[in-house]
């Protein structure tokens, strides 16, 4: 938590540059603020899939309290200190929320924008956190997921320097999704130690 302290310490300054048109903080999560954050991810995960429920996985996507046991999780809130969205920081490869093996990298899951925020430049902000975070944690690596309807963060992925690692995508097929159908998990990497 001191490493995680001091990186929001210096990405603070930057999320203030990022959006000079909208003053926001980045920060940890506190405890009174997962079910919130939970309400709000599923929301945004929800806009993406066309307001349709997302199964099983919306139990995932709404528990934050369990993610903060071995994970940090980052909240981007405005001058009235509301919730504008939030992000998993996985440490590495031994979590409950870990989808690679790799011992040199960290992770990013659930990035979500309140989708009355979304332009604001929050997950911008957040992504920039992350990777800071994983500079200070001293991590070769930063892996992530994201899909199809993803089409805007895909994009910010590509422009801060993640590259596609086709050889690390997943398909998922619990419901809502089937064998027929899987969902597509698009696998990206941000080298650390060249960028």
């Amino acid at each position: 938590m001191t490493s995680l302290l001091a990186t929001l310490a210096l990405c603070d300054a930057v999320a203030r540059r990022v959006v000079s048109f909208a003053a926001m903080l980045i920060r940890p999560v506190r405890p009174e603020e997962c079910e919130a954050l939970g309400l709000l991810t599923v929301r945004a995960y929800r806009q993406l899939a066309g307001d349709l429920p997302l199964g099983d996985y919306e139990q995932v996507l709404s528990n934050v309290a369990a993610r903060l046991v071995d994970c940090d999780i980052l909240v981007a809130v405005n001058d009235d200190d509301v919730l504008m969205g939030g992000v998993t920081y996985v440490p590495g490869p031994h979590t409950s929320m870990s989808e690679f093996d790799d011992e040199g990298a960290a992770g990013v899951r659930h990035l979500a924008v309140d989708p009355s925020q979304q332009g604001s430049g929050a997950g911008r902000a957040l992504i920039d956190a992350v990777i800071a975070h994983a500079r200070v944690e001293r991590r070769a690596r930063l892996r992530l997921h994201s899909t199809q309807p993803m089409v805007v963060a895909r994009a910010m992925y590509e422009r801060l320097g993640f590259v596609r690692a086709e050889q690390f995508d997943l398909f998922f097929s619990g419901a809502p999704y089937s064998e027929h159908e899987p969902l597509h998990l698009i696998s990206y990497v941000l080298d650390l130690e060249t960028t």
